[in-house]
């Protein structure tokens, strides 16, 4: 419902790779709230949104709202992973990094890929 376009594995594990950069040297938002608070204020840099989200309506707003707003999304299989590449204990349906810190060459990469993908 929510998935616009197919991910490659490997660029699935660039996605985790970025988030945990990010979160380690930069800043990160977790959760869909938080994420679509930074996708409106213009603060995200990517957004990262799990596939195997349950139900899926919790974030089948933020493609459309990054599409709006012109920012780079991707997703990935697993919410747990996710949560794990962000420090967390829990699952998170989705994070945005809006610090790059010492990923910032990863995310123009990953963002630089998304757009052939889309095309």
């Amino acid at each position: 419902m929510f998935v616009r376009f197919e991910v490659p594995k490997d660029l699935q594990e660039r996605s985790y790779e970025a988030v945990e950069a990010a979160r380690d040297s930069g800043k990160i938002r977790r959760g869909t709230n938080e994420v679509t608070k930074a996708i409106e204020r213009n603060e995200a840099k990517l957004v990262v949104i799990a596939l195997d989200t349950q139900p899926e309506e919790v974030v089948a707003h933020i493609p459309l709202l990054c599409e709006e707003k012109n920012v780079p999304y991707t997703y990935v299989p697993s919410k747990v992973e996710l949560g794990a590449s962000c420090g967390l204990d829990v699952p998170t349906a989705s994070i945005a990094i809006t610090d790059t810190g010492r990923g910032a060459e990863l995310v123009a990469e990953i963002s630089g890929r998304v757009q052939q993908l889309k095309a």
